[in-house]
């Protein structure tokens, strides 16, 4: 079935003896078992979902791990200097502060740095690592969320006698860098099926490893938080270890007793359960907003500080960065022309401006690629360069062809995930790059069909509490593990309008003259938004079913992320 959004929507079809078998040996529900075996649960997160959270560390007889302890103890009894290096997202935040914790809590010569965007340029670079080395004589580097692909930067620590460790989950490619430890499950070794690990999940299970050998005293357990957090603004897959991180932190840690989030958290003056969504969309914004616009290094401060009043100051700091933020990326959106960009059916999007903040055009390119449903990419010129930041969608692999542009000389530097990817391009290069990855995406095109998939079709009086109570059970959702989408067919769209100037708010009137409470988080710009705004007709929905929490009063209601328009009304 094809929505007005472009997608082709069938149901999840699976063998009616699987789910059987589900629900005789573990004693779910028929929807549950259903989505257990779409989302190939493995055994302990089956187990997980009736309260077994217990997190153990896989990586305690790692020699990549015990041989970076070696090196990282020894220079902390040589009483040696350290120099921390972290990208200036959270989680390359997070992940310093974890590390500058736990050093400065064994007494080690430490120091810390997140590099600026503005002033030192792309990420950890050969030219940054000179400045801060002819600034204070460092016997060992640590390079947290970056580094992967720094072969300058680590022949020259190396020619300098330098010691190093790597410790990073972004796409890396042979020869590696000689670092003396290197730590990426994403590179060829015997624990590559934890790739799904963002940067700080890597540095607590090392943090924790090195702990239990040298048999310390230090509570790691707190820090989890942190770990979620970096992880959920990453948006790793919230499956296997993530899904139990995420389930454990959410049931059993108070953010009251936590000094960051009881200070972030009342400035929003959140009275109720903290979830997923406030870690993604209101905690990691914030946060993020640092990296885009000013210093991360103030991040670190926050995350890393005991003085409630630096707190409160760097917490102001941040929200001055995110409003500027917001009026940014509003002022920007408004112009993009997004009509114009509708039937481009085999390219990816793309946009370069002058005048366009480096600090917000990943933002541009998540909100268009979310309108679109297509890989985006937004550049701003810089001098001779063309400075770039993009996001795909899951059938499009942007980090893998980022580096196989690199490859061929057409793309500066760059890296990034599968999702999302930042790049550089010199001016003269910008339409054989355009070219380049257009012809990429149109080959992985016709290979992928753009296919998306409902759970089950389920009629309105479906939705209930027992109903969403069951489904809940999976959850903490996020990506990998989304909030199953179910359709209902054959429904009225009842007072659409809009909210705050970006959503809609409306209800569902179904045949049996049921009505439901809806909104849409799509874009007004989408077909999606304006059907449900303007069209009288009957139409099927793509929807969730979600909990709204509005001062304290809980009330079920439709998420729509689809509409179907019918041929025929009943």
């Amino acid at each position: 079935m094809l929505s007005v959004s472009g997608k082709n929507w069938d149901e999840y079809l699976i063998n009616k003896r699987l789910i059987d078998k589900i629900k005789v040996d573990f004693k779910f529900s028929e929807i549950v078992s259903k989505l257990i075996i779409q989302r190939k649960f493995t055994l302990n997160e089956i187990h997980s979902i009736r309260g077994n959270l217990k997190i153990n560390n896989p990586f305690l007889k790692s020699s990549d791990f015990l041989d970076s302890i070696k090196i990282l103890k020894k220079n902390i009894d040589n009483k040696s200097k350290i120099l921390v290096i972290g990208d200036y997202d959270v989680d390359g935040c997070a992940s310093t502060s974890l590390m500058v914790s736990f050093l400065k809590n064994n007494k080690a010569n430490i120091r810390y740095y997140i590099p600026n965007r503005f002033k030192d340029g792309y990420g950890a670079n050969l030219t940054l690592v000179k400045s801060l080395l002819n600034k204070d004589k460092v016997d060992l580097v640590i390079m947290l969320d970056c580094g992967s692909n720094s072969h300058e930067i680590i022949k020259y620590l190396n020619e300098k006698k330098i010691s190093s460790i790597i410790i990073d989950h972004h796409n890396i490619y042979k020869p590696y860098p000689k670092s003396n430890g290197l730590i990426n499950p994403k590179k060829i070794c015997d624990y590559n099926k934890y790739n799904y690990l963002c940067t700080t999940f890597l540095v607590y299970f090392f943090l924790d490893v090195f702990i239990k050998k040298y048999k310390l005293r230090y509570n790691i357990e707190e820090k989890k938080i942190y770990v979620l957090l970096a992880t959920v603004a990453d948006v790793m897959p919230l499956r296997h270890l993530n899904r139990l991180l995420a389930k454990e932190v959410l049931e059993k840690f108070n953010p009251e007793n936590n000094n960051f989030l009881k200070n972030f958290f009342n400035l929003y003056k959140l009275r109720r359960k903290i979830s997923i969504y406030d870690y993604a969309f209101i905690l990691s914004p914030v946060l993020n907003s640092a990296g885009r616009l000013g210093d991360a290094n103030k991040v670190v401060e926050f995350l890393s500080t005991n003085n409630e009043n630096l707190r409160n100051k760097i917490l102001n700091e941040l929200f001055f960065f995110n409003n500027k933020r917001k009026k940014l990326e509003s002022m920007a959106m408004s112009e993009i022309d997004i009509e114009s960009k509708l039937h481009k059916n085999n390219e990816i999007i793309f946009l370069y401006k002058k005048n366009y903040s480096e600090g917000i055009i990943g933002i541009l390119a998540s909100r268009i690629k979310e309108i679109l449903n297509k890989p985006c990419i937004v550049f701003t010129l810089i001098d001779d360069h063309y400075k770039g930041s993009g996001r795909s969608t899951s059938n499009f692999n942007i980090g893998q062809y980022i580096q196989k542009g690199i490859q061929k000389k057409i793309i500066t530097k760059g890296g990034g995930h599968n999702l999302a990817a930042g790049l550089n391009v010199k001016r003269k290069n910008i339409l054989k790059f355009k070219n380049f990855i257009n012809q990429e995406y149109q080959i992985n095109m016709n290979l992928k069909r753009n296919r998306s998939f409902y759970i089950s079709k389920i009629s309105s009086n479906a939705v209930n509490k027992d109903f969403y109570h069951e489904i809940n059970k999976l959850s903490p959702f996020g990506n990998e593990n989304s909030n199953p989408i179910f359709l209902i067919e054959n429904v009225k769209i009842v007072k659409p309008s809009i909210l705050q100037n970006k959503y809609v708010s409306c209800y569902i009137l179904s045949n049996k003259s049921k009505l439901i409470k809806a909104v849409s988080f799509n874009s007004l710009k989408s077909n999606i938004s304006k059907n449900l705004l303007y069209n009288k007709r009957n139409v099927d929905i793509l929807t969730k079913i979600v909990e709204n929490n509005w001062n304290n009063k809980k009330s079920l209601q439709l998420e729509i992320i689809d509409v179907i328009l019918k041929t025929n009304n009943a």
